[in-house]
């Protein structure tokens, strides 16, 4: 997570970035997969705090009731209407216009997936200009 922090600064080192990693985050699976997984949910927290004067992007976890490892990107961006959140994961959805944040469409298909593959589970939830928070856990 802190070398793909780095290199959407890198790409673009004009923003104004907070990347806040938590420590220790362990992740049983697929080596590859799960490096693609976190490179298209840091990719699509930095694409929607782009408008944002400070983008504020963090990732961490916690354990919920059932002692399941829950990870979590979170970010201050556009957010979205939670009405539609079921088209979130689904290739070539998209919530936002591609005026406003360009993009393929097929970013948060693959993230689920990854998830699917791992047997896990992928949740979003979100309000409009508040920003987003990406759960997801992997048993």
């Amino acid at each position: 997570a802190r070398s793909i922090a780095e290199d959407l600064r890198q790409r673009e080192p004009e923003r104004q970035a907070e990347f806040i990693i938590a420590d220790n985050i362990i992740l049983d699976g697929d080596p590859q997969l799960l490096r693609i997984l976190v490179e298209n949910l840091l990719a699509n927290a930095w694409k929607f705090t782009s408008k944002k004067s400070t983008s504020r992007i963090e990732i961490g976890s916690s354990t919920d009731q059932g002692g399941r490892h829950i990870c979590f990107v979170r970010d201050n961006g556009a957010g979205f209407d939670m009405n539609y959140a079921d088209k979130l994961f689904g290739a070539f959805q998209r919530l936002h216009s591609s005026s406003d944040f360009p993009g393929s469409g097929i970013g948060l298909a693959t993230v689920q997936r990854i998830i699917n593959r791992h047997r896990g589970r992928v949740w979003a939830e979100a309000k409009i200009n508040e920003g987003a928070t990406f759960y997801f856990f992997i048993p």
